[in-house]
């Protein structure tokens, strides 16, 4: 069966809530392995970036615990 956007989700703010923090590779890295391809893509800068339903579906889930650090490309849990 084929995962939906919102496990990818519930998988990044646990490893986010677990970790403390989750780096954007290692999420997309772990993300393409275990969730699917379909999950990531190359946005127009040229970056390897989450598919706008993981994003929109993992904002919704944590609901403002979890901050983006955009200098360390990475979330951390507040």
């Amino acid at each position: 069966m084929e995962a939906t956007a919102q496990e990818v989700a519930e998988w990044m703010v646990k490893e986010t809530r677990f970790k403390g923090m989750l780096y954007q590779t290692d999420a997309i890295e772990y993300i393409r392995s275990h969730f699917g391809e379909h999950f990531v893509f190359v946005n127009e800068k040229g970056n390897t970036s989450l598919s706008k339903e993981v994003i929109k579906a993992f904002r919704k889930l944590h609901g403002g615990k979890i901050a983006w650090e955009r200098d360390s490309f990475m979330w951390a849990w507040t």
